[in-house]
């Protein structure tokens, strides 16, 4: 392994262009005196956001404590530093971009997305003009699309493509060709009565750098555009009016920022946490001199102003936001851009070869790289971004969620999705209409589960390089790819020994209830009970309740670990929730009655569900908002009938007695069994790490740390895996398949805090990855059976601790 992602190699191949070899500092000194924070951490997103130095922090904080800035709308000192400063960054902002002041004005924003904003808000449209933008661009690009429409211009998406090899036998000359999508327009638009006149204004977008596949876009565009030398079918008229261009290099600029001295657009934005890390929330939109003219309606107030930025930025710049800037672009410049470009190129380079050579035993290839046959006369290069999913060796997908939790769990953080980049992720991944339709139907959204849907990805796994990205970052994914996505043929699973979803199953062994416990709200601790009645959403009570923000986010101890501190109780004979947070001084008594919910009841929607739900008195939100530390309101559920079945129990209709499913705000299923052997396994494993030296912490794990509502003892491990059903004293239960685990169960509260470690889910990753017989299961980490009633709860049912618990693999 270490000889075939060899340092030495890698250095004769790239040695010229990596680690900054002219510079001050190497890229070795740079993550020592820089990077600290980073220790093991391997940081692969800085598409999404890349890093701040310790010596630009150290630069903001000795700037901002020794000079004295003040608003600069008034005549004071500390007034004229502050607008002295304010246009050297602007200045500096226009340097990076090679845009002369005589030519182009920068106007500060919020980021990039507020750049795009203010043009959609700005340009002239009319009738007559034509938004058209590329395939491959960010959501907020496309939202200019809505401004264009409002004032009845057409939008039209397109594809670009080069007519040189289809030319070539021909004498036309080569060039680009664009091809439309279908055009846009709001309401009957009468294309015969649109006036043709030449203060017609167009515009054109594309960003320098995909944020999806890292293609960088040819800017000989701009000049095409706005030459009029490229033909844009649908766009009505062809060619009248002006166009204008628009670069999205927010991305791009990071390592290869548009030259403007070169091609003129007439529109750049960019976000600056992008570039250096810090500020975030302060962004640019260069705009070009004449374009500025055309965006501002009182012409009269334009040319009275000289600086024309501040028409268009919203009262007071944020002045030590923009001042914090110059010690970002200082760290840029000392390294250079070429520099930085050579140096993040040849990582991604590496990367993408090494990724193409991976096979399985059988010869398939282990990774779809995505955007690496872009056309060269289209796209200039490869930006430092690598846009891939894994296959196994029977060519079906591993889910980018999977590769995502797992390289987490060896500190590698990258970004899986769609990246806010839809045309990019339709057209690389090969998505029609009907497939996103199809998708969207079966409940999937942005940051959710569902990474493959149909037999195809619905997303793809994202790396990406900045300028302190090291071959040892590279290295240690290129071995996390390989050490846990290609496996010997002969292994059913990546680790330590082959498994079968039934082995150690014995048809004489008995099973019994060891432990009963109930979840009332949503992600705060339960309580154990000796029996307990059953409903037909499960034991009576469970996840009834469930905490949610103002803005309607549902909250979990993914986000909010600190519920995990509410504990809660339910006394039937008293009919009352008794909940206690450490963070209050008293307890909250709720009243099980319905009454005691105020307000109309309100219909909400939870991974596909529909809930009928209720709140209560403002003191009761006011002491949950107390007890996690933000605004939230307690709300209850009343079980409605669910209109679309979950997945898993598409997949088992017709299995079990034909009545309505019910569900309170479980993510999956009504009940959810563990195996106390299987945990006391798990913990054998994890004292064998311990053993070994490959885990520095102490670990028991208790069977609570996995939230199960039914503890079973007997048998040997993990022969829950193989039951098809099981009863309980009278009552009959269906098996939904195994428990996808997630990083919440590496949470636990000690002393009143919350603390978080790589365990047991790193364990666990280890050897329980398997194929179950659902096929949507493939390669997650199941730990633990799901369950659902099989009977309709019409009379008084209980469960109770000691009952035999009868399961059936048949």
């Amino acid at each position: 392994m270490d000889g075939e992602f060899d340092k030495e190699r890698f250095l004769k191949e790239f040695g010229g262009d990596y680690g900054y070899p002219n510079a001050l500092h190497n890229i070795d000194q740079i993550r020592a005196n820089d990077f600290k924070r980073l220790n093991d951490v391997v940081y692969l997103d800085h598409a999404g956001a890349t890093l701040y130095s310790e010596s630009q922090m150290q630069g903001v904080f000795k700037d901002l404590s020794s000079t004295l800035y003040g608003n600069p709308h008034s005549q004071s000192s500390c007034s004229v530093t502050t607008s002295d400063i304010v246009g050297e960054v602007r200045q500096q902002v226009l340097s990076f971009f090679s845009a002369s002041p005589k030519e182009y004005k920068c106007i500060f924003t919020s980021g990039a997305t507020s750049s795009l904003k203010l043009v959609g808000e700005t340009f002239p449209w009319s009738r007559g003009s034509n938004y058209v933008y590329t395939m491959e661009n960010h959501n907020s690009v496309l939202g200019i699309r809505e401004y264009a429409l409002r004032q009845g211009s057409a939008a039209i998406a397109v594809d670009i493509e080069d007519i040189t090899e289809s030319d070539a036998m021909s004498d036309r000359k080569s060039g680009i060709k664009i091809v439309p999508h279908t055009v846009q327009r709001r309401g009957e638009a009468d294309f015969g009565k649109i006036d043709e006149t030449s203060e017609t204004y167009n515009l054109f977008a594309f960003p320098s750098e995909c944020n999806f596949s890292g293609l960088r876009f040819n800017l000989d565009l701009v000049h095409s555009i706005k030459e009029g030398s490229c033909q844009i079918p649908g766009t009505f008229p062809t060619q009248s009016g002006h166009w204008m261009v628009l670069i999205d290099a927010a991305k791009g600029s990071s390592t290869c920022p548009p030259d403007l001295s070169k091609y003129k657009a007439d529109f750049v934005v960019v976000s600056f946490y992008k570039l250096f890390g810090y500020p975030t929330g302060i962004g640019a939109l260069i705009a070009r001199n004449g374009t500025v003219a055309a965006s501002i309606a009182d012409i009269d107030f334009y040319q009275r102003r000289d600086g024309v930025e501040e028409y268009f930025e919203d009262g007071t710049v944020s002045f030590l936001s923009i001042a914090s800037l110059h010690h970002g672009f200082k760290v840029l410049n000392t390294l250079t851009m070429p520099a930085i470009s050579r140096h993040t190129s040849s990582l991604a380079s590496y990367v993408r070869n090494a990724l193409l050579k991976l096979r399985h035993e059988n010869g398939n290839c282990v990774c779809m790289l995505y955007g690496v046959n872009g056309n060269e006369s289209l796209f200039d290069s490869m930006g430092p971004v690598i846009s891939f999913n894994l296959k196994r060796h029977d060519g079906s997908w591993f889910g980018y969620r999977e590769v995502e939790k797992l390289a987490s769990l060896s500190n590698i953080q990258l970004r899986t999705g769609c990246f806010c980049n839809p045309g990019a992720c339709a057209k690389h991944l090969g998505l029609s209409h009907s497939d996103l339709v199809s998708n969207i139907e079966a409940g999937h959204v942005c940051w959710d589960d569902h990474d493959i849907l149909n037999g195809k990805p619905t997303g793809a796994v994202r790396v990406s390089f900045g300028y302190m990205s090291t071959f040892e970052d590279a290295m240690k994914l290129l071995k996390f790819i390989k050490s846990s996505f290609v496996p010997q043929m002969t292994h059913n699973i990546i680790g330590e020994r082959p498994y079968s979803a039934t082995e150690g199953v014995e048809r004489t062994s008995r099973y019994f209830l060891k432990s009963i416990t109930v979840y009332p709200i949503k992600s705060c601790a339960g309580f154990s009970v000796g029996s307990w009645p059953l409903s037909n959403t499960g034991l009576l009570h469970d996840r009834e309740w469930l905490l949610k923000s103002f803005n309607g986010e549902i909250l979990t101890q993914k986000k909010v670990p600190e519920m995990g501190l509410i504990s809660t109780l339910v006394d039937l004979k008293l009919g009352l929730l008794i909940v206690e947070s450490p963070r209050c001084k008293e307890k909250m008594q709720i009243e099980l009655s319905s009454a005691r919910c105020i307000g109309k009841r309100e219909v909400m929607e939870i991974h596909s569900q529909r809930y009928e739900v209720g709140g209560y008195w403002n003191e009761i939100d006011i002491w949950f908002s107390n007890a996690v530390g933000r605004p939230c309101t307690l709300v209850r559920s009343y079980a409605v009938q669910n209109q679309t079945l979950s997945n898993r129990e598409q997949c088992i209709v017709g299995m079990c007695r034909d009545f309505e499913t019910r569900l309170n705000f479980v993510n999956e299923a009504q009940f959810l069994l563990l195996l106390e052997e299987s945990v006391s396994d798990l913990n054998s494993r994890i004292r064998s790490k311990l053993r070994n030296g490959s885990l520095n912490q102490p670990a028991e794990i208790n069977p609570m740390r996995f939230r199960p509502n039914i503890v079973v003892s007997g048998g040997k491990p993990y022969a829950e895996d193989g039951w098809k059903s099981l009863k309980i004293g009278e009552s009959n239960f269906k098996s939904l398949g195994g428990c996808n685990r997630c990083h919440m169960i590496n949470m636990t509260s000690t002393a009143g805090t919350v603390q978080r470690s790589n365990e047991p889910l790193a364990t666990l990753a280890s050897y329980r990855r398997l194929k179950i017989v659902v096929p949507m299961s493939q390669g997650k980490i199941y730990f633990g059976i799901l369950l659902r009633l099989c009977d309709f709860i019409d009379k008084d049912a209980w469960i109770s601790v000691g009952q035999e618990v009868i399961p059936n693999t048949d």
